[in-house]
């Protein structure tokens, strides 16, 4: 039940506004965004825990997110995402510089 207004009411009634959820208009496809977040942290679980799929999962992510970002897009959070990537796989094979092994197929 909602009280009625009192004349201590501080709250500005003309200045409410119901949320409207976000509906993406036509054209507009989120997949560069997403994959260049799975690219940071396919990175950082390279750097971190040296995976070197994870490492070259991040490669992978970041060239899908650079193909398919726009132009307007920000140029420094795609070329991070490269940078990082591309350093999880050099510290990967810098720390072990063994191929990657398959082990459940051995």
């Amino acid at each position: 039940m909602v009280p009625a207004p009192s004349s201590n009411d501080l709250r500005r009634r003309d200045r409410i506004v119901r949320y409207k959820p976000y509906v993406p208009k036509e054209g507009e496809d989120p997949m560069a965004e997403y994959m260049n977040l799975l690219a940071m942290l396919f990175s950082m679980c390279g750097l971190m825990m040296r995976f070197k799929w994870a490492a070259w999962a991040a490669v992978y992510c970041a060239f899908i997110g650079f193909s398919n970002s726009r132009s307007s897009e920000d140029t420094k959070q795609i070329f991070s995402s490269f940078m990082l990537s591309i350093s999880s796989v050099v510290m990967s094979y810098l720390q072990s510089p063994t191929p990657m092994a398959i082990s459940y197929f051995s």
